[in-house]
């Protein structure tokens, strides 16, 4: 089976053939490393997604068919991938911080870092400080990111890093921030160790932090 196929059909949201593809590759028994080679693939045609998108050939609602095909996808994938926690390359808590309820740009990443093998702890749109502050101190994962699409999101989201900070966490994890008002400037005001308004972008950041 040519998985350059299957990363085309991806980039060109192809949902039939993506789909066609992938139970006609489970019919044929495969191994656990046929089938991340497979995630491997999608991800790369998500890669060209985001590249579409950010030369405005896509749109927003095109990304948020893209996340979902890859969480179809991965879900048809699940039995073959197995859950073997030592595929996990790290694991992200995640939220959309408080006074904001955006979530599209919130679950196309997720839908991307899970394909890219972690473990993400998603505690949802408009979160305190102190829910992120508690998630981290119980799930003690590598990376937190941190959500956001209105303007006032940027000072919530500098009172998440200053509140990981007074819990004494802030070191222990990296921070990656992302949503429209978030610049490379108030990415330095609000402390956060990197930004993306990219999901693809974002998992590159996040994979190169694992490494």
């Amino acid at each position: 089976m040519d998985l350059q196929f299957l990363t085309k059909w991806v980039g060109e949201l192809d949902e039939e053939n993506v789909i066609c593809f992938l139970n006609e590759f489970i019919d044929d028994t495969p191994s656990e490393s046929d089938a991340q080679e497979v995630v491997a693939a999608c991800q790369e045609g998500m890669a060209e997604v985001g590249e579409l998108f950010e030369k405005g050939e896509y749109f927003v609602g095109d990304l948020i068919f893209a996340g979902e095909l890859l969480t179809e996808a991965i879900e048809l994938l699940k039995p073959v991938l197995g859950s073997d926690d030592s595929t996990k390359v790290g694991s992200i808590v995640l939220g959309t911080v408080h006074g904001d309820l955006h979530d599209i740009g919130k679950n196309i990443f997720r839908s991307m870092v899970e394909a890219a093998g972690f473990e993400v702890i998603d505690i949802g749109i408009d979160q305190p400080v102190s829910a992120f502050v508690s998630k981290v101190k119980e799930i003690k994962p590598d990376i937190v990111g941190m959500s956001g699409v209105l303007t006032l999101a940027l000072e919530a989201m500098k009172d998440t890093v200053e509140g990981l900070q007074e819990a004494g966490l802030r070191d222990s994890v990296k921070i990656i921030i992302g949503g429209n008002p978030v610049t490379k400037e108030s990415c330095a005001h609000i402390g956060a160790d990197d930004f993306t308004n990219n999901a693809a972008e974002g998992v590159k950041i996040c994979k190169e932090w694992i490494k």
